[in-house]
C-alpha cells in the first residue's frame, strides 16, 4: 500500500492529501490486525464485527471524500468552461451582429443603387414612349414600330412594378386609401379589353358583376388588382379554355373571384407565388414577367385589410380560382365617389396569336433550327434569317426534338434559347448529344442567362458559342455565316482527303507491279508466312480490288474474303489495306 501511494503521488509525501490518505488506510487496517488480540481475550463476535466494520467505514469515508473532492474539481472546471463559453458566445454574437449590420448596409446600398439606376431609366422611357406615341399618331404604325412600342410598354410596366415593390418592402404607402372607389365600375370598364384578348385566344369568358359595390380604396389600387389577376388567368389558360370573372356582395364584404381552366398551381407553391420575383414557368407562353404582379396585389390587399386565397388542385382537376375579399363601404352623405383609375389600353404583355410558320424551303440554302419561346423574338429572327437561310422554328426543346424527326433535312446549325418551359436549352443539348443522327449539329445559345457558370455549362454540353441578350443581329448574322463557312471548309477538306486516298489506291492498281516489286512482293509474302490463298488475295489487294471483286475473282464468299484479309492484317501487323500494300512492296 505504501508503494502504491508513493507511485500515485510520484514519491511526494509532502502534500496533505497524500498524508491523509496514508493515515486513513493504516487506521482502516488496524481492526483486522487486532483480530488475534480480540480472539485471545474472547470479546465475542459482536465486538469483533463492530471493530472490523470500523475499518470498512474508514475505507468508505475515504472513498466518499475522494469522490466529493473530484466532483468539486470537475464542477469548478465546468463553471469555468461555462463562463468561457458565455464569453465566447457574447463575442460571437457581437461579431454576428456586426457582420449582419455590414451585410444589411451593403445590401441596402446595392438596392439603392439598383433603384437609382431604375429611376434614371424612367425619364428616357417617358420621352421614348411619348415621342413614339406622337410619331405613330402622326404617321401611322408598322410592324417594327408595334414591336418597339410593345417592348417600351413592357419595360415601363416592369420599372413601375420595381418601384412599387420596393416601396411596399420599405413600408411606404404607395396608394392613398382615403378615397371612395366604385369597384363594379372599375371592373366593368376593363372588361372590354379582357374580353377582346379572350376572344383572340379563343377563351370563353363568363362575367357576373353586381352593380354599385363601393370600397374605400385608391382607384388605381383597385385597377392594379383587377388587371393583374385577370391578366394572369388569360396568360395561363390554354386556347379553348374558360375564364369566369365575378364580383358579388356577401354580407358586408365584397368578393372578387377569377376562375380559369389553366394548368393550376401545386399546393406547395401557393404561398411562394406571393414572394417577389418568384415565377411558375409551367406554360410555354413566352410571357413571363418579373414575378412582381401577385406580390404587389397581396401587399395592396393586405393594406386594405382584405384577404386573398388560392384554390387549386391540379393533380385532381385543372384550373385555379383566385378569391379576394374586401370590406364593403357604404357611401356617407358628405362623401363622393372618386373617378376611376386610368383604364389600361392594353395588357402589360404583348400577346401574339399568330401561328409560327417555318420559312419556305428553298433548295440550295443552308438550314437553321431556331428554338425560342418568345413569339416576338422568333418572328424577328425568322424575318431576318429567312432571307438567306431555310429556317425551322420551335418553342422549346421538346418541340425542337419532335421537329428534327419530322423535317426531311438535317439542319446545318441550331440557335437555341436557354430558359424555356417543358424542356430548356441545356436539357435539349443533352438530348441532342444522345441522338446519333443529330449529335454533330453545331449549337449556339442565345440567352439572357449569361453568367460565367451558365456559359461554362453550355460549352461543356457541346455549344460552340454563347451569345448574350441583348445582342446585335449583325453580330449574330456574321457568326452564323462564319460558322457555316468553317463547317463547309471542313467538309471539303475531308472529301478531298478521301478522294486523294482513293486515287492512290486506283493508281496502284493501274500501274501494276513491276518485275522487281513483284520479286519483293513474293519475298515479303514468304517472310510473313502467307498461305497460297492469302498470297492470291494479297496480290488482288495490291491491284486495288474491293472485297466484292476479290470474292468474285476467286469464286469465294465475301465473308471468307474478309476473314482471310483479317488474317493478313494480323500476320503483317497492319491495320488497313494501304499499310499492307506498303509493307508488301517495300
Amino acid at each position: 500500500m505504501f508503494k502504491a501511494i508513493r507511485y500515485k503521488y510520484n514519491n511526494n509525501f509532502s502534500s496533505l492529501e497524500a498524508r491523509q490518505e496514508m493515515v486513513v488506510l493504516l487506521f482502516s487496517l488496524t481492526p483486522w490486525i487486532g483480530l488475534p488480540i480480540i480472539d485471545y481475550f474472547k470479546f465475542g463476535q459482536a465486538i469483533e464485527a463492530s471493530i472490523t466494520n470500523i475499518g470498512f467505514l474508514l475505507l468508505f469515508g475515504l472513498q466518499v471524500h475522494r469522490n466529493v473532492t473530484q466532483l468539486r474539481i470537475e464542477h469548478g472546471k465546468l463553471i469555468e468552461s461555462e463562463q468561457r463559453l458565455r464569453s465566447w458566445n457574447a463575442d460571437l454574437q457581437d461579431e454576428v451582429n456586426k457582420r449582419t449590420k455590414e451585410l444589411e448596409k451593403i445590401n441596402e446600398q446595392k438596392t439603392n443603387n439598383f433603384i437609382n439606376l431604375v429611376h434614371e431609366t424612367k425619364t428616357p422611357l417617358t420621352l421614348i414612349k411619348n415621342y413614339l406615341d406622337e410619331y405613330i399618331s402622326k404617321y401611322g404604325s408598322v410592324q417594327e414600330l408595334d414591336v418597339i412600342k410593345g417592348g417600351v410598354d413592357k419595360l415601363t410596366a416592369d420599372v413601375i412594378n420595381l418601384f412599387d415593390i420596393e416601396r411596399f418592402t420599405k413600408g411606404i404607402d404607395t396608394y392613398k386609401h382615403t378615397r371612395i372607389s366604385d369597384f363594379s365600375a372599375i371592373l366593368s370598364n376593363s372588361l372590354s379589353l379582357f374580353q377582346h384578348y379572350c376572344y383572340m385566344q379563343q377563351i370563353t369568358c363568363f362575367v357576373d358583376i353586381e352593380d354599385g359595390l363601393l370600397i374605400k380604396a385608391d382607384p388605381n389600387a383597385i385597377n392594379r388588382i383587377v388587371n393583374n389577376i385577370i391578366e394572369n388567368a388569360i396568360k395561363f389558360t390554354d386556347e379553348g379554355g374558360q375564364i369566369a370573372i365575378s364580383l358579388t356582395k356577401q354580407e358586408d364584404k365584397i368578393v372578387f373571384a377569377v376562375k380559369d381552366t389553366g394548368d393550376g398551381i401545386p399546393t406547395e407553391l401557393q404561398k411562394k407565388i406571393f414572394e417577389p420575383y418568384y415565377q411558375i414557368g409551367h406554360k410555354n407562353t413566352g410571357l413571363q414577367g418579373m414575378g412582381l404582379g401577385l406580390p404587389i396585389v397581396k401587399k395592396v390587399v393586405d393594406g386594405l385589410g382584405g384577404t386573398i386565397a388560392i384554390q387549386s388542385q391540379p393533380e385532381v382537376v385543372p384550373g385555379t380560382t383566385v378569391t379576394i375579399t374586401l370590406t364593403q363601404h357604404t357611401l356617407g352623405s358628405n362623401e363622393e365617389i372618386a373617378k376611376s383609375g386610368t383604364a389600361i389600353s392594353k395588357l402589360s404583355y404583348e400577346y401574339s396569336y399568330d401561328t409560327i410558320a417555318d420559312s419556305e424551303f428553298k433548295a440550295g440554302r443552308r438550314t437553321l433550327l431556331l428554338i425560342e419561346d418568345n413569339i416576338t423574338m422568333i418572328n424577328f429572327l425568322l424575318q431576318k434569317l429567312s432571307t438567306v437561310y431555310n429556317v425551322f422554328c420551335a418553342r422549346n426543346g421538346a418541340e425542337a426534338l419532335k421537329k428534327l424527326h419530322e423535317i426531311t433535312v438535317i439542319p446545318d446549325l441550331i440557335l437555341s434559347d436557354v430558359m424555356m418551359d417543358k424542356m430548356d436549352g441545356f436539357a435539349f443539348a443533352r438530348k441532342l448529344a444522345e441522338q446519333g443522327r443529330y449529335s454533330h449539329i453545331p449549337l449556339i445559345f442565345l440567352t439572357a442567362k449569361s453568367t460565367q457558370v451558365d456559359k461554362l455549362k453550355g460549352l461543356k454540353l457541346g455549344a460552340i458559342d454563347f451569345i448574350s441578350k441583348p445582342f446585335s443581329f449583325e453580330e449574330l448574322s456574321q457568326k452564323i455565316e462564319t460558322i457555316l463557312d468553317s463547317i463547309n471548309k471542313q467538309q471539303k477538306a475531308i472529301l478531298s482527303s478521301s478522294i486523294a486516298q482513293l486515287q492512290t489506291l486506283k493508281n496502284l492498281g493501274q500501274e501494276g507491279v513491276s518485275a522487281s516489286s513483284q520479286t519483293k512482293f513474293e519475298e515479303n509474302c514468304k517472310l510473313l508466312h502467307f498461305t497460297t490463298r492469302e498470297i492470291e488475295i494479297a496480290r488482288l489487294i495490291v491491284k486495288g480490288r474491293t472485297y466484292k471483286m476479290i470474292a468474285k475473282d476467286l469464286f469465294i464468299s465475301e465473308k471468307t474474303v474478309t476473314k482471310h484479309i483479317q488474317n493478313l492484317f494480323e500476320k503483317a501487323d497492319v491495320r488497313n489495306k494501304i499499310q499492307l500494300i506498303n509493307k508488301l512492296n517495300k
